[in-house]
């Protein structure tokens, strides 16, 4: 996956063009989807490897982002750094198969990443204190961001996770969001008062002019300005919570930055780990270019508030040139989704028989680069048979098994010369097709068009199945040896062109092309070679007399039985998945109901004299409702007996009226108002007792 951890970190070399490329950092709590892998690390895989191609000094940075909430609140039992390295290294082990070549693949719970992060906040000079309010769970005694709640946005419309609303493109505070639980302990939250850092937003100039220079997607200018028109204003960094970066400051040091600050800095530390000169590739905005990859639910993340932080440093940052976006890769109707579940996971693909050349082109020619996608079993066992793939297999074994044979049939395995080659029409009109292909290839992958390079490459096996179809090898071996050898040379070119066009997209093709051509596996596709001008003339890529080695099949055939195990064992996979966080949570809600469980006597005794004691005493209405809401959720909590419930329920209510009666006139429209906060909680508990019974599981 990575260079040799001996070998000499990549720097900028003056005169040369020098490429920072990152892809965004998964989510390290869970198993990679191809939702991620496509839309993120791959596509930024092929681009390095194309840059690498054409000679360009190119750094591939990227890493496991592990201070999300997810992280901290795991069903799991473990601490969140044995979390962080069991999957850091599933995702590893995962990208590793994928043939993902990163210069450094990292992880955000480093050293290095705190003191960079910490180095950032230091300098921004638009920091604002604010209070803020947010949602608290009192029995957990924790505050929550929106990853931990069971919300709806404010649209109305399907679940939001992280803060935003996808629907809307918007980011939400969790005092915004509509029906509020504890996905912990299942209970409803309450608002309380928390003090906070805001960093406020203003990017309208800089984003017209870098998307416009950089030469953005449709996707990713459309999801900027959705953000900048519904107005961003101040942007809240910092959480209430133990597991994240520390901010550097002793009134603040019960919080960490939000995971949205200090994830997209995880590229500059995680460089930071690969190279102690880190700042020549992120500080160097005269000879550094950054490119970077992501999925369409993160580009605002980056485009606005990346740059917002390391412009309101005043500091010389390299600035994001071009942002490459995908859309969302379906899976049975519905969006590819670690969080939730649904989708083709990495380690099921890992465990399957079918190659990862095959899975990457099946990915790159179905990649949702303008428009959602679906992923589909049967699609890809269609792509590994039909006519593109198997042309380009057969075309090869064709040429080299022709080259093999005895010299009494064919070459001894020896490329023969080929003179008066530039005097063959057929072969001269190959190569101008041929030369103009590779243009437009390197054409498409200049402005990160990958979908289009990996279509122009192919079609350059096209070509060279439709040169072999003018002549039949055998009969032309017989009759005019030389003319035979002018073709075989000229496929045998082709050969070697089409493995270094299509190394970035299936590496592991090219290996074995070059190991059936005798060949090291060096890839080039340089100008200062001339290697591209010499795509024109494919009779003169290889050396006459050249040795190839043994030609071997380069792609099987998938059957209907190998596809249908296939996706059994990813259904078995995630059946075992789910079943396990059943298990799990089933584990959880039995251990609360053992350490909780009592009398409903001595509950509605303690709760009746805690509603009591708030209600008599001469205190705020802050107090009383404190006294109520802590009543309130002890009785969710702790209470497992359905019919005490629900007359607790109509006792309270009763009593809290007489309490509220009896209180002054100058108190009675806040009494009200806490009466009817009451008596909505309390429908709340028999609407959930009421689904609870109905479902056959009892009351918690």
């Amino acid at each position: 996956m990575e260079d040799d951890a001996n070998s000499i970190p990549k720097l900028p070399i003056p005169g040369k063009r020098n490429i920072l490329i990152t892809s965004a950092l998964p989510d390290v709590y869970n198993v990679p989807q191809l939702g991620n892998i496509t839309g993120c690390v791959l596509r930024a895989d092929v681009y390095a490897r194309y840059c690498r191609l054409r000679g360009y000094n190119a750094l591939y940075i990227c890493g496991t982002d592990e201070y999300g909430t997810s992280t901290v609140f795991s069903e799991e039992n473990c601490t969140a750094k044995e979390i962080c390295d069991k999957y850091h290294a599933v995702h590893k082990d995962v990208y590793d198969w994928f043939d993902i070549t990163f210069d450094k693949f990292g992880r955000t719970s480093t050293p290095e990443h705190t003191q960079v992060c910490q180095a950032v906040y230091s300098k921004l000079w638009e920091l604002s204190e604010e209070t803020t309010k947010q949602l608290s769970c009192y029995y957990c005694k924790q505050f929550f961001s929106a990853d931990f709640l069971d919300p709806y946005g404010g649209c109305n419309h399907d679940p939001v996770r992280r803060d935003q609303c996808k629907t809307f493109r918007k980011l939400l505070n969790p005092p915004d969001l509509k029906y509020l639980c504890c996905k912990l302990c299942h209970i409803p939250l309450q608002i309380a008062n928390t003090d906070q850092l805001n960093f406020e937003l203003q990017l309208e100039r800089y984003i017209d002019e870098t998307s416009a220079a950089g030469a953005w997607g449709q996707n990713a200018i459309q999801s900027t300005k959705a953000w900048l028109e519904k107005g961003i204003g101040k942007i809240v960094i910092t959480r209430d919570l133990k597991w994240g970066v520390p901010l550097p400051s002793e009134k603040y040091e019960d919080k960490v930055f939000y995971v949205w600050h200090n994830a997209p800095i995880g590229y500059v530390s995680i460089t930071s780990c690969y190279t102690s000169e880190w700042e020549k590739w992120w500080k160097n905005p005269e000879n550094v270019e950054l490119y970077q990859f992501m999925g369409k639910d993160t580009v605002p993340h980056h485009t606005v508030m990346f740059p917002s932080m390391q412009l309101g440093t005043g500091e010389n940052w390299t600035l994001v040139k071009t942002i490459s976006v995908t859309e969302y890769l379906n899976y049975k109707g519905g969006k590819l989704s670690k969080n939730k579940g649904a989708g083709v996971f990495g380690n099921a693909v890992k465990d399957t028989s079918i190659p990862v050349e095959v899975w990457r082109y099946y990915l790159l020619t179905d990649m949702p680069e303008v428009s959602d996608a679906s992923f589909v079993s049967k699609d890809l066992q269609a792509k590994l048979n039909n006519k593109s793939l198997s042309n380009l297999g057969n075309f090869v074994k064709r040429v080299l098994s022709f080259i093999a044979k005895p010299e009494s049939a064919g070459y001894g395995s020896v490329v023969p010369d080929a003179p008066g080659a530039e005097s063959h029409l057929p072969t001269v009109s190959l190569g101008r097709k041929v030369g103009k292909l590779v243009e437009e290839y390197v054409e498409a992958m200049e402005k990160v068009k990958l979908k289009q390079g990996l279509k122009t490459a192919m079609s350059i096996s096209v070509e060279g199945n439709r040169y072999l179809q003018e002549f039949q090898l055998r009969k032309l071996d017989r009759t005019d040896k030389p003319y035979c050898a002018i073709v075989i040379r000229t496929a045998a070119g082709l050969i070697h062109l089409l493995a270094q066009l299509l190394e970035p997209f299936m590496p592991s093709f090219s290996r074995e092309v070059f190991k059936q051509m005798n060949l090291p596996p060096h890839f080039s596709l340089s100008d200062e070679r001339g290697e591209v001008l010499q795509a024109s003339r494919p009779w003169k890529i290889l050396p006459p007399s050249h040795m190839i080695g043994t030609p071997q099949l380069l792609f099987k055939e998938l059957k209907g039985e190998e596809m249908q195990q296939y996706v059994e064992k990813c259904l078995a996979d995630r059946c075992a998945s789910d079943a396990a966080a059943s298990r799990r949570r089933a584990r959880r809600h039995a251990a609360r109901i053992r350490r909780y469980a009592e009398e409903p006597a001595n509950l509605i005794t303690r709760l009746r004299l805690r509603s009591r004691e708030a209600s008599s005493s001469k205190s705020d209405r802050a107090t009383l409702e404190a006294g109520w809401d802590k009543g309130m959720h002890e009785t969710c909590t702790n209470s497992s007996h359905d019919g005490a419930l629900a007359d607790l329920v109509d006792q309270l209510r009763r009593e809290r009226l007489e309490s509220r009666a009896a209180r002054s006139s100058e108190t009675k429209g806040g009494a009200i108002q806490m009466l009817t906060c009451a008596e909505a909680q309390a429908n709340w508990v028999q609407k959930r007792l009421g689904s609870r019974e109905a479902s056959g599981l009892g009351a918690d």
